[in-house]
């Protein structure tokens, strides 16, 4: 409602007998309405009533549109019925003018008339000046200081501006997020608001639309939805390479032993989630072991097991597990063997995760498992991450038998195999206990990623010992346990010896 005010004595008509104060010039925005006061005075007193009117000036030859009057009988122009009217009392020289809903074709030059006693004035020397602009003014939205997902707010758009007298305006909600109407005034509208989380950043409109006018003006807001942690995901990853995204619980991760790892969690959460890892299922009050989004982990051993990624804002927090499984292809040591009781007896251990099988390879026969008769006796076990296997042979010995250990799991395999040749009997013709010498038992460990050949020296005589599918480092080298001299083929790049 745009309301004006009376000018001051220097804005009097010039004709001390006939004066009307007013503004003369009035603008106002399309859609909304104008009050002009007005008063007016006549060279002689009356006791009759008064007549009042208002007219558009009509253009060139035109007559004159009467718009407001409160002489009974009267036709006002078309356009302008029910919407310009007096205000105040005419006996008490009052002309106020009152226009509602303008349009832009109100736009236009208008005066003011009096008549008494049958004696009438038109005060055309002191016009009425009337332009109408475009509406520049938009609704107000009310949004609550604190949108919280899952709590139903109650959200106001209004249009104070508009005169409550016109025609009511016409209210529109437009939103992604789920809205309801609530109750109205006539120059308000109320919409009820259950925000999610996908509704953060939302846009919400509320459109207003004058019909008398058909002028219409809207607003929009971003919608700010506060809620708890969510979408909490685990990524791994290798180097500058994203390898998994975790995103449930109860998820398992293999991971080779001795291997660097990096583990970063992300979350959705306003106000913006803090992230944090701990071992296991932490208690509330936990100290982390990384108070950042990202784990770093050199060595995936130290840490295997559950890690968890906590994300927590002030309206909550959600936990991500992830259990990492260490595993790793099977090491062999041995297999190392000695003369014992009259038989050869032999011992084989590897670790792996999970723990390896063992077997062995006599020749071409395969001793797969526990097994116990009159020539083998085969015995295995495991604890943890290790293998061990026996083997004890009474027979069946004889010139070139090889005898290879096997271990093996999902992982990998990994074999070594010792060849067995009879060696040079010694002066004495027997070995210790009395027993004649038969091959000579050799235990052997190499250098990892090579398979060279060996022979081993006892007395003048050079016996050949293959290896193969080597991967432990060479930590010795010696023939039973006999005082002999054990040293690399001098026919080997490679030079040294070792005396046991």
């Amino acid at each position: 409602m745009l309301w004006l005010f009376p000018l001051s004595a220097a804005s009097l008509a010039q004709d001390h007998w006939y004066q009307l104060e007013l503004q003369q010039n009035v603008t106002v925005q399309e859609g909304l309405c104008v009050q002009v006061p007005c008063t007016f005075s006549y060279p002689w007193g009356s006791f009759g009533t008064t007549s009042v009117s208002w007219f558009r000036k009509g253009a060139g030859r035109k007559r004159d549109l009467l718009v407001a009057t409160n002489k009974l009988g009267q036709k006002l122009h078309e356009g302008s019925q029910g919407r310009f009217f007096l205000l105040g009392d005419p006996q008490a020289n009052n002309c106020s003018l009152s226009i509602r809903d303008v349009n832009a074709g109100d736009s236009g030059t208008y005066f003011f008339q009096m008549e008494v006693d049958f004696r009438k004035h038109a005060y055309r020397d002191k016009p009425l000046s009337l332009e109408v602009t475009a509406l520049s003014l938009t609704p107000h939205i009310l949004v609550p200081e604190s949108l919280e997902s899952g709590r139903p707010s109650n959200l106001t758009c209004a249009v104070p501006w508009a005169c409550e007298g016109g025609t009511p305006p016409i209210f529109s909600w437009t939103s992604a997020a789920l809205t309801s109407l609530g109750p109205r005034t006539a120059l308000s509208s109320v919409v009820t608001l259950t925000p999610r989380p996908q509704d953060h950043g939302a846009s919400l409109t509320c459109q207003v639309m004058l019909p008398a006018s058909g002028v219409t003006v809207e607003r929009t807001v971003r919608l700010n939805v506060t809620y708890a942690p969510q979408n909490v995901t685990i990524s791994v990853c290798q180097g500058s390479r994203t390898a998994l995204k975790i995103r449930q619980n109860a998820s398992s991760l293999p991971v080779l032993e001795g291997q660097a790892l990096q583990l970063r969690c992300v979350a959705d959460g306003n106000p913006p989630v803090q992230l944090s890892w701990f071992r296991g299922s932490p208690a509330p009050k936990a100290t982390p072991i990384s108070g950042t989004a990202t784990l770093e982990l050199p060595d995936v051993g130290t840490v295997a097991g559950e890690v968890t990624c906590r994300a927590q804002n002030p309206l909550g927090s959600r936990n991500l597990s992830l259990s990492l499984s260490v595993v790793s292809a099977p090491q062999l040591l041995g297999p190392s063997c000695s003369w014992e009781d009259g038989g050869l007896h032999c011992s084989c251990s590897s670790r792996a995760r999970p723990a390896p099988s063992l077997r062995w390879r006599l020749g071409a026969g395969l001793l797969d498992g526990n097994l116990s008769n009159a020539s083998v006796k085969v015995t295995s076990s495991s604890a943890g991450p290790w293998a061990n296997s026996s083997l004890s042979l009474s027979e069946g010995l004889s010139s070139g038998l090889s005898l290879s250990c096997e271990a093996q799991n999902v992982h990998g395999a990994q074999s070594a195999t010792v060849l067995l040749s009879p060696g040079q009997r010694s002066p004495e013709g027997t070995m210790p206990g009395g027993q004649e010498r038969g091959p000579l038992p050799l235990a052997v460990r190499m250098f990892p990623g090579t398979s060279p050949s060996f022979r081993c020296l006892a007395g003048n005589l050079w016996h050949p010992l293959a290896c193969r599918n080597v991967t432990q480092p060479l930590l010795s080298l010696w023939v039973a346990s006999l005082p002999l001299w054990a040293g690399l083929d001098p026919d080997s790049p490679l030079r040294g010896g070792y005396r046991f």
